[in-house]
């Protein structure tokens, strides 16, 4: 069993601007060497988060409605009380997909549906330089 760990960074606007990032993690695969096994897909921050959609433009909008609903952005956060970044609702968005994706892979291609993207929202209010951590496990 081969354990192999890559990165790479993405500028962002924030805002809950959502990034297909599918191309990146399958290149990140293919590099590894490793033909058949799992890559962890993990977002250093705690105002990012990771997940899968089909990434076209009225599930993007679908989605981020929805996120502004849950969590709206015009609501007190006691986050933003104590540290007056006014990002609170960055915080509790991102910890509810979470910063973390598994997704396995076989023959070196990565095994998504078939309107299926790996993608990356930056929920912060400000730009960002992301850094995005795949592990690649298997054979």
């Amino acid at each position: 069993m081969a354990v192999v760990t890559k990165t790479f960074k993405l500028s962002t606007q924030g805002e809950s601007e959502i990034h297909d990032v599918t191309e990146e993690v399958a290149e990140g695969v293919r590099r590894s060497g490793v033909t058949s096994g799992t890559v962890t897909i993990f977002v250093s921050g705690s105002t990012a988060a990771l997940t899968t959609i089909e990434f076209e433009d009225g599930v993007v909008r679908d989605l981020t409605d929805a996120i502004e609903r849950l969590a709206p952005r015009d609501i007190h956060y006691a986050h933003d009380a104590r540290w007056g970044d006014m990002n609170g609702y960055s915080h509790v968005r991102a910890s509810m997909l979470g910063p973390s994706l598994v997704v396995p892979f076989s023959d070196g291609k990565l095994l998504l549906g078939t309107w299926q993207q790996i993608v990356l929202i930056d929920f912060d209010n400000r730009p960002r330089k992301r850094e995005i951590i795949l592990q690649v496990m298997g054979d």
